[in-house]
């Protein structure tokens, strides 16, 4: 009878330590809830990244807009006709902390 004993109080902490320890734990299950918790709000951010890609594309497809637009901010697109400035404004010290004034 002791021997029965000691087995299922053996056999009792063995599952007790799978419970709380061992592979698929509380502790195992928690962790990747965690891991899945976080790949969900980084694959939202990749979809809404996509998503702006995607409309992006569909614009240089479809439009002469949004093709001017990029030649315009990325190449310096000048249409016949217009006219170019350049407006270059001073530096003030607090902005270039690299300019001294005259003393």
């Amino acid at each position: 009878m002791k021997i029965l004993i000691a087995v299922l109080i053996l056999i009792f902490i063995g599952l007790q330590y799978r419970l709380w320890v061992g592979g698929g734990s509380f502790a195992d299950i928690n962790r990747l809830d965690q891991q899945v918790n976080v790949q969900e709000v980084e694959n939202t951010e990749l979809e809404e990244r996509n998503a702006i890609l995607v409309s992006e594309v569909d614009e240089l497809q479809t439009g002469m807009d949004a093709i001017e637009e990029h030649a315009r901010n990325e190449l310096g697109l000048i249409r016949e006709g217009e006219t170019f400035f350049l407006i270059i404004e001073e530096e003030t010290p607090e902005q270039n902390p690299n300019v001294s004034l005259p003393e």
